[in-house]
């Protein structure tokens, strides 16, 4: 692949979450997108603040980038959404895949709210799989890759991909499945397309969380070294489903599930204030039979 299709990218990793954003940037005219955006929040205050994306836009303004794009690759569990802010700040439109309509539809009556659209117009683009935009110079190519939920997509820009929760790095494995609307086996598949991608292609995980073996955080690798996988290269698609959910009965709720889910499917958007001003989040109770 050329240099022209090499996007400059950087990383900024938010240790609280867990979670890596990207500023990825085309050398040749300047213009960008942010990928993931993390909006710093305290659940124990209820407190919130823009560091995160603040640190992103004075990358931008060093590197005279122009952000043109916010990309989600889904609606996020375990962080809150910065896309209004940047939005606010750029001008920038924000982008997901169009099953985020299916998503919106799980969770509103989970959370009896009635202000989510469940068309997905809370979101400037709505991307179906296989469609191509630009970022300047640079083309980017969507791959709806569904399984950790109905509405992931992966978007490959230049030579890299930028995979969001489907796998993470070689040496930790893949995403949970079981959420509502996820599914093992639909996760292989889309593990599948991706290491279909040439494997000289650069690969940038949404998350890392650091296994024993490794001392530093990690989230950029290839195509070509995620086909050895812990959790795929051993594994046809029906073991992988059998270790995949095995896994996923261990797993503990991410700490920011319920205020992450409710503000994501808005498109990053704090619920609507309520007669005092104050925007509040739904914890839903259940008392235990």
């Amino acid at each position: 692949m050329t240099e022209t299709n090499r996007p400059d990218v950087e990383a900024f990793f938010d240790e609280a979450t867990n979670t890596v954003s990207y500023l990825v940037r085309d050398p040749a005219t300047g213009k960008a997108a942010v990928v993931d955006p993390v909006l710093d929040y305290d659940q124990t205050t209820g407190k919130a603040s823009t560091a995160s994306a603040d640190a992103i836009l004075d990358a931008a303004k060093k590197k005279g980038a122009d952000i043109v794009w916010v990309l989600e690759t889904h609606a996020h569990a375990d962080h809150l959404s910065a896309a209004p802010y940047l939005k606010q700040v750029t001008g920038a439109k924000v982008g997901i895949g169009e099953h985020i309509r299916d998503v919106q539809r799980i969770f509103r009556p989970v959370f009896n709210i009635d202000d989510v659209s469940g068309d997905g117009s809370e979101f400037d683009r709505l991307f179906a799989d296989g469609e191509r935009f630009r970022i300047g110079d640079l083309e980017a190519e969507v791959m709806h890759t569904p399984g950790h939920t109905p509405a992931c997509v992966s978007y490959r820009i230049g030579n890299a991909v930028f995979v969001g929760d489907t796998v993470f790095m070689p040496d930790f494995g893949t995403a949970r499945a079981d959420f509502p609307g996820g599914d093992a086996r639909t996760l292989y598949r889309s593990i599948q397309k991706l290491l279909a991608l040439p494997p000289e292609t650069r690969a940038f995980m949404c998350h890392d969380y650091k296994p024993e073996s490794r001392d530093n955080y990690a989230w950029e690798t290839t195509i070509g070294a995620e086909r050895k996988n812990r959790h795929l290269v051993d594994a046809d698609e029906e073991a992988f489903v059998v270790t995949r959910k095995a896994r996923d009965t261990a797993l503990t709720a991410p700490v920011l599930l319920l205020p992450s889910i409710q503000t994501n499917i808005r498109a990053g958007q704090l619920p609507p204030a309520e007669s005092n001003g104050v925007s509040y989040i739904k914890i839903p109770v259940k008392l235990a039979s």
